[in-house]
Protein backbone atom coordinates (compact mmCIF):
# COMPACT_ATOMS: atom_id res chain seq x y z
CA UNK A 1 0.00 0.00 0.00
CA UNK A 2 1.53 3.29 -1.13
CA UNK A 3 0.79 6.74 0.29
CA UNK A 4 0.36 9.98 -1.59
CA UNK A 5 2.96 12.73 -1.32
CA UNK A 6 0.99 14.95 1.07
CA UNK A 7 0.58 11.99 3.45
CA UNK A 8 4.29 11.17 3.25
CA UNK A 9 5.22 14.80 3.93
CA UNK A 10 3.08 14.80 7.08
CA UNK A 11 4.86 11.69 8.38
CA UNK A 12 8.26 13.21 7.61
CA UNK A 13 7.35 16.44 9.37
CA UNK A 14 6.18 14.60 12.50
CA UNK A 15 9.37 12.52 12.71
CA UNK A 16 11.49 15.69 12.43
CA UNK A 17 12.66 15.63 8.81
CA UNK A 18 12.51 19.15 7.29
CA UNK A 19 9.82 19.68 4.64
CA UNK A 20 8.61 22.83 2.86
CA UNK A 21 5.49 24.72 4.02
CA UNK A 22 2.62 23.01 2.23
CA UNK A 23 -1.17 22.75 2.27
CA UNK A 24 -3.64 20.14 1.06
CA UNK A 25 -6.07 21.40 -1.62
CA UNK A 26 -9.37 19.52 -1.98
CA UNK A 27 -11.03 22.12 -4.24
CA UNK A 28 -9.71 25.08 -6.28
CA UNK A 29 -11.48 27.53 -3.96
CA UNK A 30 -9.28 26.31 -1.08
CA UNK A 31 -6.52 28.40 -2.65
CA UNK A 32 -8.36 31.54 -1.54
CA UNK A 33 -7.45 30.56 2.02
CA UNK A 34 -3.85 29.64 1.29
CA UNK A 35 -1.57 30.09 4.29
CA UNK A 36 1.76 29.92 2.44
CA UNK A 37 3.36 32.68 0.40
CA UNK A 38 3.60 32.87 -3.37
CA UNK A 39 5.22 31.74 -5.59
CA UNK A 40 4.06 28.18 -5.02
CA UNK A 41 4.03 24.88 -6.86
CA UNK A 42 0.84 22.79 -7.32
CA UNK A 43 1.28 19.02 -7.46
CA UNK A 44 -1.30 16.40 -8.49
CA UNK A 45 -1.59 13.72 -5.82
CA UNK A 46 -1.64 10.52 -7.87
CA UNK A 47 0.06 7.15 -7.56
CA UNK A 48 1.56 7.10 -11.06
CA UNK A 49 5.11 8.26 -11.64
CA UNK A 50 6.51 10.97 -13.92
CA UNK A 51 3.60 13.31 -13.20
CA UNK A 52 5.71 16.38 -14.06
CA UNK A 53 6.01 15.24 -17.69
CA UNK A 54 2.23 14.74 -17.79
CA UNK A 55 1.49 18.25 -16.49
CA UNK A 56 0.92 17.27 -12.88
CA UNK A 57 3.38 19.84 -11.46
CA UNK A 58 2.77 23.57 -12.11
CA UNK A 59 4.35 26.77 -10.74
CA UNK A 60 2.04 29.74 -10.12
CA UNK A 61 2.62 33.32 -8.95
CA UNK A 62 -0.82 34.60 -7.93
CA UNK A 63 -4.13 33.42 -6.44
CA UNK A 64 -6.01 33.90 -9.72
CA UNK A 65 -3.47 31.83 -11.65
CA UNK A 66 -3.46 29.20 -8.88
CA UNK A 67 -7.25 28.71 -8.96
CA UNK A 68 -7.33 28.45 -12.76
CA UNK A 69 -4.41 26.02 -12.76
CA UNK A 70 -5.98 23.91 -10.01
CA UNK A 71 -9.25 23.62 -11.95
CA UNK A 72 -7.30 22.34 -14.92
CA UNK A 73 -5.22 19.89 -12.85
CA UNK A 74 -8.24 18.37 -11.10
CA UNK A 75 -9.53 17.42 -14.57
CA UNK A 76 -6.18 16.23 -15.94
CA UNK A 77 -5.82 12.42 -15.81
CA UNK A 78 -2.31 11.10 -15.23
CA UNK A 79 -1.87 7.51 -16.40
CA UNK A 80 -5.66 7.23 -16.33
CA UNK A 81 -6.01 8.54 -12.76
CA UNK A 82 -7.70 11.81 -11.81
CA UNK A 83 -6.35 13.47 -8.65
CA UNK A 84 -8.75 13.89 -5.74
CA UNK A 85 -6.27 16.12 -3.91
CA UNK A 86 -3.60 18.66 -4.89
CA UNK A 87 -0.66 19.75 -2.80
CA UNK A 88 0.28 23.44 -2.68
CA UNK A 89 3.89 23.94 -1.64
CA UNK A 90 6.40 26.77 -1.37
CA UNK A 91 8.68 27.10 -4.39
CA UNK A 92 12.23 25.91 -3.70
CA UNK A 93 15.25 25.78 -5.99
CA UNK A 94 17.99 23.52 -4.56
CA UNK A 95 21.71 23.80 -5.26
CA UNK A 96 22.09 19.99 -5.16
CA UNK A 97 19.73 17.00 -5.10
CA UNK A 98 20.35 13.64 -3.43
CA UNK A 99 18.52 10.34 -3.25
CA UNK A 100 17.92 8.53 0.07
CA UNK A 101 15.94 5.41 0.89
CA UNK A 102 15.42 2.65 3.43
CA UNK A 103 14.16 -0.55 1.84
CA UNK A 104 13.43 -4.06 3.06
CA UNK A 105 15.66 -6.39 1.04
CA UNK A 106 13.84 -9.74 0.96
CA UNK A 107 16.95 -11.47 -0.40
CA UNK A 108 18.88 -10.89 2.83
CA UNK A 109 15.82 -10.31 5.05
CA UNK A 110 17.33 -7.10 6.40
CA UNK A 111 16.72 -3.34 5.99
CA UNK A 112 19.12 -1.64 3.60
CA UNK A 113 20.08 2.06 3.56
CA UNK A 114 20.47 3.54 0.08
CA UNK A 115 22.02 6.83 -0.96
CA UNK A 116 23.10 8.58 -4.15
CA UNK A 117 24.35 12.06 -4.95
CA UNK A 118 22.04 12.07 -7.99
CA UNK A 119 18.24 12.30 -7.74
CA UNK A 120 15.31 10.93 -9.72
CA UNK A 121 16.62 7.39 -10.03
CA UNK A 122 15.09 4.01 -9.27
CA UNK A 123 16.31 2.35 -6.08
CA UNK A 124 16.55 -0.94 -7.99
CA UNK A 125 18.83 0.58 -10.62
CA UNK A 126 22.25 -1.10 -10.60
CA UNK A 127 25.44 0.88 -10.77
CA UNK A 128 28.34 2.17 -8.75
CA UNK A 129 26.61 5.50 -8.08
CA UNK A 130 24.09 3.96 -5.66
CA UNK A 131 25.61 3.37 -2.23
CA UNK A 132 24.07 0.84 0.13
CA UNK A 133 24.59 -0.23 3.72
CA UNK A 134 22.93 -3.36 5.11
CA UNK A 135 21.66 -2.99 8.69
CA UNK A 136 23.01 -6.34 9.89
CA UNK A 137 22.41 -5.87 13.62
CA UNK A 138 20.51 -3.50 15.91
CA UNK A 139 20.47 -0.07 14.31
CA UNK A 140 22.85 2.63 15.49
CA UNK A 141 23.91 6.04 14.07
CA UNK A 142 27.03 4.26 12.81
CA UNK A 143 25.08 2.83 9.85
CA UNK A 144 23.74 6.25 8.82
CA UNK A 145 27.20 7.86 9.03
CA UNK A 146 28.69 5.03 6.98
CA UNK A 147 26.16 5.65 4.20
CA UNK A 148 26.86 9.40 4.20
CA UNK A 149 30.62 8.76 4.05
CA UNK A 150 30.17 6.25 1.22
CA UNK A 151 28.29 8.97 -0.68
CA UNK A 152 31.39 11.15 -0.37
CA UNK A 153 29.84 13.70 2.02
CA UNK A 154 31.87 15.60 4.60
CA UNK A 155 31.51 18.01 7.47
CA UNK A 156 28.14 19.62 8.18
CA UNK A 157 26.46 18.07 5.15
CA UNK A 158 27.55 14.59 6.24
CA UNK A 159 26.03 15.22 9.67
CA UNK A 160 22.76 16.58 8.24
CA UNK A 161 22.28 13.68 5.83
CA UNK A 162 23.14 11.00 8.39
CA UNK A 163 20.68 12.60 10.84
CA UNK A 164 17.92 12.38 8.23
CA UNK A 165 18.80 8.75 7.49
CA UNK A 166 18.51 7.95 11.23
CA UNK A 167 15.02 9.46 11.35
CA UNK A 168 14.03 7.68 8.14
CA UNK A 169 15.02 4.35 9.69
CA UNK A 170 13.07 5.20 12.84
CA UNK A 171 9.93 5.88 10.77
CA UNK A 172 10.60 2.75 8.67
CA UNK A 173 10.51 0.55 11.77
CA UNK A 174 7.64 2.38 13.51
CA UNK A 175 5.24 1.97 10.57
CA UNK A 176 6.33 -1.48 9.31
CA UNK A 177 7.33 -0.15 5.90
CA UNK A 178 8.66 -1.94 2.85
CA UNK A 179 10.12 1.27 1.42
CA UNK A 180 10.73 4.83 2.58
CA UNK A 181 12.21 7.09 -0.05
CA UNK A 182 13.18 10.76 -0.22
CA UNK A 183 13.66 11.67 -3.85
CA UNK A 184 14.95 14.29 -4.09
CA UNK A 185 16.56 15.57 -0.94
CA UNK A 186 17.30 19.20 -1.77
CA UNK A 187 20.46 20.89 -0.54
CA UNK A 188 20.63 24.70 -0.51
CA UNK A 189 23.71 26.80 -1.19
CA UNK A 190 24.20 27.15 2.56
CA UNK A 191 24.10 23.38 3.09
CA UNK A 192 20.58 23.15 4.53
CA UNK A 193 18.67 19.99 3.53
CA UNK A 194 14.98 19.70 2.60
CA UNK A 195 12.84 16.67 1.70
CA UNK A 196 11.25 17.81 -1.58
CA UNK A 197 9.38 14.60 -2.40
CA UNK A 198 8.93 11.22 -0.84
CA UNK A 199 7.46 7.78 -1.28
CA UNK A 200 6.18 5.29 1.29
CA UNK A 201 5.21 1.67 0.70
CA UNK A 202 3.50 0.03 3.68
CA UNK A 203 3.48 -3.70 4.23
CA UNK A 204 -0.22 -4.61 3.94
CA UNK A 205 0.23 -7.56 6.30
CA UNK A 206 1.18 -5.14 9.08
CA UNK A 207 -1.87 -2.87 8.76
CA UNK A 208 -3.62 -4.77 11.55
CA UNK A 209 -0.88 -3.63 13.94
CA UNK A 210 -1.56 0.03 13.09
CA UNK A 211 -5.27 0.88 13.47
CA UNK A 212 -4.62 4.45 12.30
CA UNK A 213 -3.81 3.04 8.85
CA UNK A 214 -7.12 1.20 8.53
CA UNK A 215 -9.05 4.18 7.20
CA UNK A 216 -6.29 4.94 4.68
CA UNK A 217 -6.32 1.32 3.51
CA UNK A 218 -10.08 1.35 2.94
CA UNK A 219 -9.89 4.62 0.98
CA UNK A 220 -7.10 3.27 -1.21
CA UNK A 221 -9.05 0.06 -1.88
CA UNK A 222 -12.16 2.05 -2.81
CA UNK A 223 -10.09 4.32 -5.05
CA UNK A 224 -8.68 1.32 -6.90
CA UNK A 225 -12.14 -0.20 -7.34
CA UNK A 226 -13.41 3.07 -8.88
CA UNK A 227 -10.48 3.30 -11.26
CA UNK A 228 -11.35 1.03 -14.18
CA UNK A 229 -7.90 1.43 -15.70
CA UNK A 230 -6.33 -0.41 -12.77
CA UNK A 231 -6.69 -4.09 -13.62
CA UNK A 232 -4.21 -5.07 -10.95
CA UNK A 233 -3.81 -3.73 -7.46
CA UNK A 234 -0.25 -3.17 -6.35
CA UNK A 235 -0.64 -6.02 -3.90
CA UNK A 236 0.63 -9.54 -4.54
CA UNK A 237 -2.20 -10.98 -2.45
CA UNK A 238 -4.99 -9.69 -4.69
CA UNK A 239 -4.98 -9.98 -8.47
CA UNK A 240 -8.03 -8.68 -10.33
CA UNK A 241 -8.70 -10.14 -13.77
CA UNK A 242 -11.83 -10.25 -15.89
CA UNK A 243 -12.13 -14.03 -16.40
CA UNK A 244 -14.69 -16.64 -15.41
CA UNK A 245 -12.72 -18.71 -12.87
CA UNK A 246 -11.98 -17.15 -9.49
CA UNK A 247 -8.99 -18.61 -7.63
CA UNK A 248 -8.51 -18.94 -3.87
CA UNK A 249 -5.29 -20.32 -2.40
CA UNK A 250 -3.08 -20.27 0.65
CA UNK A 251 0.15 -19.06 -0.89
CA UNK A 252 1.36 -16.75 -3.64
CA UNK A 253 3.28 -19.52 -5.40
CA UNK A 254 0.35 -21.94 -5.46
CA UNK A 255 -2.01 -19.21 -6.73
CA UNK A 256 0.30 -18.20 -9.57
CA UNK A 257 0.82 -21.86 -10.52
CA UNK A 258 -2.95 -22.42 -10.50
CA UNK A 259 -3.48 -19.31 -12.61
CA UNK A 260 -0.93 -20.55 -15.19
CA UNK A 261 -2.54 -24.00 -15.31
CA UNK A 262 -6.01 -22.50 -15.85
CA UNK A 263 -4.67 -20.35 -18.69
CA UNK A 264 -2.82 -23.26 -20.30
CA UNK A 265 -5.97 -25.40 -20.08
CA UNK A 266 -7.89 -22.82 -22.11
CA UNK A 267 -9.70 -21.22 -19.17
CA UNK A 268 -10.05 -17.55 -18.31
CA UNK A 269 -8.81 -16.74 -14.78
CA UNK A 270 -10.75 -14.17 -12.78
CA UNK A 271 -9.89 -12.51 -9.47
CA UNK A 272 -7.28 -14.34 -7.37
CA UNK A 273 -7.12 -14.04 -3.57
CA UNK A 274 -4.33 -15.23 -1.28
CA UNK A 275 -5.81 -16.49 2.00
CA UNK A 276 -2.45 -16.73 3.74
CA UNK A 277 -2.45 -13.02 4.55
CA UNK A 278 -5.02 -10.44 5.66
CA UNK A 279 -6.90 -8.49 3.01
CA UNK A 280 -5.94 -4.84 2.53
CA UNK A 281 -9.20 -3.69 4.17
CA UNK A 282 -8.70 -5.86 7.29
CA UNK A 283 -7.71 -3.56 10.15
CA UNK A 284 -7.78 -6.17 12.94
CA UNK A 285 -6.03 -9.56 13.16
CA UNK A 286 -7.84 -12.30 11.22
CA UNK A 287 -7.79 -16.11 11.15
CA UNK A 288 -7.48 -18.30 8.07
CA UNK A 289 -11.11 -19.37 8.45
CA UNK A 290 -12.25 -15.77 8.58
CA UNK A 291 -10.33 -15.04 5.36
CA UNK A 292 -11.70 -18.18 3.69
CA UNK A 293 -15.29 -17.22 4.48
CA UNK A 294 -14.68 -13.65 3.31
CA UNK A 295 -12.85 -14.74 0.16
CA UNK A 296 -15.69 -17.04 -0.92
CA UNK A 297 -18.17 -14.25 -0.33
CA UNK A 298 -16.10 -11.76 -2.37
CA UNK A 299 -15.81 -14.07 -5.38
CA UNK A 300 -19.45 -15.18 -5.18
CA UNK A 301 -20.51 -11.53 -5.35
CA UNK A 302 -18.51 -11.01 -8.56
CA UNK A 303 -21.02 -11.48 -11.40
CA UNK A 304 -18.27 -12.39 -13.86
CA UNK A 305 -17.14 -15.39 -11.78
CA UNK A 306 -18.84 -18.65 -12.80
CA UNK A 307 -16.53 -21.13 -11.06
CA UNK A 308 -14.50 -20.77 -7.85
CA UNK A 309 -11.35 -22.92 -7.78
CA UNK A 310 -10.05 -23.41 -4.22
CA UNK A 311 -6.50 -24.79 -4.00
CA UNK A 312 -5.38 -25.60 -0.44
CA UNK A 313 -2.05 -27.28 0.28
CA UNK A 314 0.18 -27.75 3.32
CA UNK A 315 -0.65 -27.12 6.94
CA UNK A 316 -3.85 -25.27 7.81
CA UNK A 317 -5.20 -24.83 11.36
CA UNK A 318 -8.82 -25.56 12.24
CA UNK A 319 -9.36 -28.10 9.44
CA UNK A 320 -12.82 -29.05 10.71
CA UNK A 321 -13.93 -25.42 10.57
CA UNK A 322 -12.49 -25.14 7.05
CA UNK A 323 -14.67 -28.08 5.98
CA UNK A 324 -17.68 -26.51 7.67
CA UNK A 325 -17.19 -23.19 5.84
CA UNK A 326 -16.85 -24.92 2.46
CA UNK A 327 -19.83 -27.16 3.24
CA UNK A 328 -22.05 -24.23 4.24
CA UNK A 329 -21.09 -22.33 1.10
CA UNK A 330 -21.81 -25.34 -1.15
CA UNK A 331 -25.15 -26.04 0.53
CA UNK A 332 -26.14 -22.41 0.15
CA UNK A 333 -25.31 -22.55 -3.56
CA UNK A 334 -27.19 -25.88 -3.84
CA UNK A 335 -30.33 -24.30 -2.40
CA UNK A 336 -30.03 -21.43 -4.88
CA UNK A 337 -29.61 -23.89 -7.75
CA UNK A 338 -32.66 -25.88 -6.67
CA UNK A 339 -34.69 -22.70 -6.26
CA UNK A 340 -33.77 -21.56 -9.77
CA UNK A 341 -34.58 -25.00 -11.24
CA UNK A 342 -37.89 -25.70 -9.48
CA UNK A 343 -39.61 -22.39 -10.17
CA UNK A 344 -40.33 -22.12 -13.91
CA UNK A 345 -40.83 -18.36 -13.70
CA UNK A 346 -37.53 -17.73 -11.95
CA UNK A 347 -34.21 -17.16 -13.59
CA UNK A 348 -32.12 -20.05 -14.80
CA UNK A 349 -29.04 -21.22 -12.95
CA UNK A 350 -26.68 -19.12 -15.02
CA UNK A 351 -28.91 -16.07 -14.88
CA UNK A 352 -29.24 -16.20 -11.08
CA UNK A 353 -25.43 -16.41 -10.80
CA UNK A 354 -24.65 -19.43 -8.63
CA UNK A 355 -20.89 -20.06 -8.99
CA UNK A 356 -19.80 -23.71 -8.89
CA UNK A 357 -17.11 -24.61 -6.36
CA UNK A 358 -14.16 -26.86 -7.27
CA UNK A 359 -11.95 -27.77 -4.31
CA UNK A 360 -8.47 -29.21 -4.53
CA UNK A 361 -7.24 -30.05 -1.05
CA UNK A 362 -4.12 -32.04 -0.08
CA UNK A 363 -2.01 -32.57 3.02
CA UNK A 364 -1.79 -34.94 5.95
CA UNK A 365 -3.95 -32.71 8.14
CA UNK A 366 -6.77 -32.54 5.61
CA UNK A 367 -8.14 -36.06 6.09
CA UNK A 368 -11.04 -34.81 8.19
CA UNK A 369 -11.82 -32.04 5.71
CA UNK A 370 -11.61 -34.44 2.76
CA UNK A 371 -13.95 -36.95 4.39
CA UNK A 372 -16.59 -34.33 5.17
CA UNK A 373 -16.42 -32.81 1.72
CA UNK A 374 -16.36 -36.19 -0.04
CA UNK A 375 -19.76 -36.99 1.47
CA UNK A 376 -21.13 -33.62 0.43
CA UNK A 377 -19.57 -33.98 -3.03
CA UNK A 378 -21.96 -36.83 -3.87
CA UNK A 379 -25.00 -34.84 -2.74
CA UNK A 380 -24.73 -31.63 -4.77
CA UNK A 381 -23.63 -30.41 -8.18
CA UNK A 382 -22.43 -27.15 -6.64
CA UNK A 383 -19.27 -28.78 -5.24
CA UNK A 384 -16.52 -30.93 -6.76
CA UNK A 385 -13.68 -32.19 -4.54
CA UNK A 386 -10.45 -33.51 -6.07
CA UNK A 387 -6.92 -34.20 -4.88
CA UNK A 388 -5.07 -33.75 -8.17
CA UNK A 389 -4.57 -30.13 -9.21
CA UNK A 390 -4.54 -30.84 -12.95
CA UNK A 391 -7.88 -32.64 -12.64
CA UNK A 392 -9.34 -29.82 -10.56
CA UNK A 393 -8.24 -27.24 -13.14
CA UNK A 394 -9.69 -29.33 -15.97
CA UNK A 395 -13.05 -29.62 -14.18
CA UNK A 396 -13.13 -25.87 -13.41
CA UNK A 397 -12.38 -24.96 -17.05
CA UNK A 398 -14.97 -27.44 -18.36
CA UNK A 399 -17.67 -26.11 -16.00
CA UNK A 400 -16.93 -22.50 -16.93
CA UNK A 401 -17.27 -23.32 -20.64
CA UNK A 402 -20.55 -25.20 -20.08
CA UNK A 403 -22.02 -22.31 -18.12
CA UNK A 404 -20.82 -19.80 -20.73
CA UNK A 405 -22.38 -21.89 -23.49
CA UNK A 406 -25.68 -22.12 -21.57
CA UNK A 407 -25.66 -18.36 -21.12
CA UNK A 408 -25.30 -17.87 -24.87
CA UNK A 409 -28.13 -20.37 -25.58
CA UNK A 410 -30.44 -18.60 -23.13
CA UNK A 411 -29.57 -15.23 -24.69
CA UNK A 412 -30.38 -16.56 -28.19
CA UNK A 413 -33.70 -18.01 -26.98
CA UNK A 414 -34.67 -14.62 -25.58
CA UNK A 415 -33.84 -12.97 -28.90
CA UNK A 416 -35.99 -15.52 -30.76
Amino acid sequence: MDLLEYQVKEWLRIIGIPVLPCQRIDHPTDLKRLTIRYPIVLKSQVYGGERAKAGGVRFVETTIDAIATAQMMFNLPIWGELPEVLLAESKYIPEQEFYLAVVLDTAVCRPVLLGCTEANIDWESPGAKMQHVVVEQEFSPFYARRLALNMGLQGRLMQSVSCIVEKMYQLFVQKDLDLLEINPLGVSASGEVMALNGKVSINERAIGRHPELGEIAVKIANRHSRNSSNGKLRNDDELKLQGKIGILGNGTGSIMATLDLVTNAGGKPGSCLNLRHAFITDVVPTTFCHRLRKGLKILAADKSIQVILLNLIGSIPQTEEVAEIISNFAQHEKSRINSATIKPSSKSLTESHCPRLVVRIVGSEFNVTQNILATLNSQTDALTVLENLDEAVAVAVRLSKIITRNCKVNSNEKLI
